[in-house]
């Protein structure tokens, strides 16, 4: 967080706004995207980069008011996302869970726009193709 302050007043005399009835929601905007790159800075400079693709157990919160089977697939689907390779993961949380868009994922991971459409992709078929997986090895117990 020092480390984004420190590029946020290094950088402030570079920030320009024509709209000064929408200066705070612009400044705001600017000041989350250089907190957000200096955040994913540091975590490729420690090599903590596939790590990013883990997903804590405490974001996903179960619905208590779920039926059994549907607590049942919840759990099948979360057990099948941390399956995914991480760079397909990675792509996926972001613009599924955390709700990014491409240009942003790609901005953040300086990875190309297409390739982030395709990781989401890939990610998609994979993610299918496990759970047909998941559904046929319960068939087959049942």
């Amino acid at each position: 967080m020092n480390d984004g302050f420190v590029k946020i007043f290094g950088k402030l005399h570079t920030f320009h706004c024509e709209q000064s009835s929408k200066i705070e929601y612009v400044m705001m905007g600017w000041m989350k995207t250089i907190m957000i790159n200096t955040a994913i800075d540091r975590l490729r400079k420690d090599d903590f980069l596939p790590e990013i693709g883990l997903t804590n157990e405490g974001i996903w919160i179960e619905d208590r008011s779920q039926a059994s089977d549907q607590a049942l697939l919840y759990e099948d689907v979360i057990k099948e996302i941390k399956k995914l390779p991480p760079a397909y993961r990675v792509v996926f949380n972001m613009y599924v869970i955390d709700g990014f868009t491409h240009q942003e994922i790609a901005d953040q991971l300086s990875i190309a726009v297409g390739t982030s459409k395709s990781n989401l992709s890939k990610a998609r078929v994979l993610l299918q193709s496990f759970l047909k997986k998941a559904d046929q090895a319960k068939k087959c117990y049942m």
